[in-house]
């Protein structure tokens, strides 16, 4: 049974102080509040928990390096998904600091490929509850199971229904895997703090036998309803998140069915705060990897022929952000759509071909041309200076493919973004192999550096990573009231220009993972411009210093002390009087918010007039709370 816990919160920053005494097993029993062998031998005392943890007080760079050595000492992939799954449960402040610190090894198994495994054996890995099932079996009734949520303030939502995970097809319920996967790098590179995230997996059926048939499936063994019923569903859905968290929650569609995905995505876009990663955050950082290419080689824009192999979410994503880059450099639309082609399982998307095999996607792109079957055939007609792989078959980049591209090109552009990597058209190896080292090649999933021509070659990976979690801490910071298309052309556009000279001399399209975190900031400050300009923005007063602004609301992955700053007579001047100046005790059980008990003006010897006069607003309990300074950061 819960006791109640006082907590100190500071406004400014956003952190929560345990000030109780009687939070000791509490804390230990808290992903939240766990600092393991952190804690210092003054808080055990304090906090009744001395003799339960080893003597050796540990610092968390310390704790990093043990768990990131003992994450390495395991042989399989799947089992560096479940040590760094069950770690995000145990030590919140743990986990996302050694994701933070070792990015590029982490990434792979918190995230793609290892998330699209982990997902196809979801029903027997789970080993925590995370995130919320709402059924189809709830359709009526959505709002009330929002509400068995026990957090009221959620900003950002990655919700799926499993049809289309990665490549994989539709896994049903086990699509949740991707939503958690989603969800964590929200917090880890976006700064999106982890109680204001929240996954979640519509669970409406499956059509995939094999998986809806598996005995320890954990989803609705049916399929899935008729479109009508369906539609209704996703609505009541839309409406009960604005009523529970608000109109400015943004929500993340993930790895819906591709006509769904269109659907949806045409729909909502300016009815809700929401997009679509699989088709504008894939676009976006395709695009961004598209722009890096032509700035290495000095080409421009408009002189290029795209060719994609696919024509599906991603794909149509890409075309359609290409379109509006394209009108950005002075092309005209009529223009730029004689630059893009598509083949899809059926041919060149040509308008010869029977209606039926044309939705209106693939429509806009279909040219006045015969048809043309085989990929080598298409590339020899079209000349294409880019080829793009979203097509999720395996080997269809062949050597004979890789050749032609070289023979027309000087530099030929490739892209192989399918994953997981079992679902990749081309390797790095064969990329760089059958074109003789001169291409400039992106893939959607991981290759190790490699040696070509005497020279290390590490593959730019076209991971959408780069791109929603700037996406969302911008939308969210601002409370943005939609997401226009253009937010995702500014978004690779800071994202290229991340990419150095070093970087291109590296055979890099995309800046080192390690500079995630900095990405999304700068993506972030840019939304919230972009926001302003069009009077998209709903926060007031509106921030005229936005990187100060955007500094006030990011989650700071650290241990927060369990005396608190400014009652601490050792703690340092500077700590105690920066940033904290206004206060709060709230009486908290079960992270729900009971009562206000006391309020307090922390009185500072050096405060200056500055500081004192800045504008806060605070909204408690079922709203947002909001710092906004108006020039600096304090």
């Amino acid at each position: 049974m819960y006791k109640k816990q006082a907590h100190a919160l500071n406004f400014a920053s956003g952190r929560r102080y345990v000030t109780s005494s009687t939070t000791g097993m509490m804390r230990l029993n808290s992903k939240h509040h766990n600092k393991a062998l952190a804690f210092t031998i003054k808080e055990r005392q304090l906090l009744g928990i001395h003799g339960l943890l080893p003597p050796v007080v540990r610092t968390v760079e310390e704790q990093v390096r043990i768990y990131y050595a003992h994450m390495l000492s395991l042989n399989q992939d799947l089992a560096r998904y479940l040590f760094l799954l069950n770690l995000s449960e145990l030590n919140e402040v743990l986990f996302y600091t050694l994701l933070q610190t070792y990015t590029e090894k982490c990434l792979p198994y918190v995230y793609t490929p290892t998330v699209g495994l982990a997902c196809q054996r979801y029903s027997y890995i789970q080993q925590f509850p995370r995130g919320l099932y709402i059924t189809f079996k709830d359709k009526g009734h959505v709002c009330n199971v929002l509400q068995n949520w026990p957090e009221s303030d959620i900003r950002v939502i990655v919700v799926t229904d499993g049809g289309r995970v990665l490549g994989l097809g539709d896994l049903g319920a086990n699509g949740m895997g991707i939503s958690v996967g989603k969800i964590t790098l929200y917090t880890a590179f976006g700064k999106v703090r982890p109680h204001q995230c929240l996954p979640i997996c519509l669970d409406v059926g499956c059509n995939t036998d094999s998986v809806r048939e598996e005995p320890y499936y954990m989803g609705l063994k049916r399929k899935r309803p008729p479109i009508d019923e369906y539609d209704e569903f996703v609505d009541e859905f839309m409406q009960a998140v604005v009523q529970r968290f608000g109109q400015s929650c943004l929500i993340h569609f993930e790895d819906f069915a591709n006509n769904d995905a269109f659907r949806f995505l045409e729909k909502y876009r300016y009815q809700y705060c929401m997009f679509n990663d699989d088709i504008e955050g894939t676009a976006s950082v395709c695009l961004a990897g598209i722009i890096s290419a032509l700035k290495c080689i000095g080409a421009d824009l408009k002189c290029q022929r795209i060719l994609f192999q696919g024509a599906g979410e991603a794909a149509i994503g890409i075309a359609k952000l290409l379109i509006i880059a394209f009108r950005k450099v002075g092309v005209k639309e009529d223009e730029a759509l004689k630059c893009i082609f598509l083949r899809d399982s059926k041919g060149l998307v040509v308008k010869e071909r029977l209606s039926n095999t044309l939705n209106d996607n693939k429509l806009i792109f279909a040219k006045e041309m015969p048809l043309i079957f085989k990929l080598e055939d298409c590339i020899r007609k079209i000349k294409p200076t880019i080829l793009i792989g979203a097509s999720a078959q395996p080997g269809s980049f062949t050597k004979e493919v890789l050749r032609l591209m070289t023979s027309l090109n000087v530099v030929p552009i490739i892209f192989a973004l399918s994953n997981p990597t079992a679902k990749s058209e081309c390797t790095a190896f064969e990329a760089y192999t059958y074109t003789k080292g001169k291409c400039l090649f992106a893939s959607g999933s991981p290759f190790p550096p490699l040696e070509c021509k005497g020279r290390t070659r590490y593959t730019s990976q076209a991971n959408n990573a780069y791109i929603f979690p700037g996406i969302g801490l911008g939308a969210t910071a601002c409370c943005i009231r939609y997401i226009p298309a253009e937010i995702f052309l500014i978004a690779a556009r800071t994202l290229a220009d991340f990419c150095t000279p070093e970087d291109y001399a590296q055979g890099r399209l995309y800046p080192p993972l390690s500079k995630l975190s900095c990405c999304a900031f700068e993506i972030a400050i840019n939304v919230i411009t972009y926001a302003q300009i069009k009077d998209l923005s709903t926060v007031l007063p509106r921030p005229t210093n936005v990187r100060a602004f955007l500094k006030h609301q990011i989650y700071d992955a650290k241990y927060e002390p369990v005396i608190p700053p400014w009652l601490d007579p050792n703690a340092n001047q500077n700590e105690k009087l920066v940033k904290i100046f206004v206060f709060k005790l709230l009486v908290i059980e079960n992270d729900k918010l009971l009562q206000v008990s006391a309020s307090a003006e922390v009185k500072a010897k050096h405060m200056t007039p500055d500081i004192t006069k800045k504008h806060y607003t605070y909204k408690v309990n079922n709203s947002r709370m909001i710092s906004n300074p108006d020039n600096e950061a304090i």
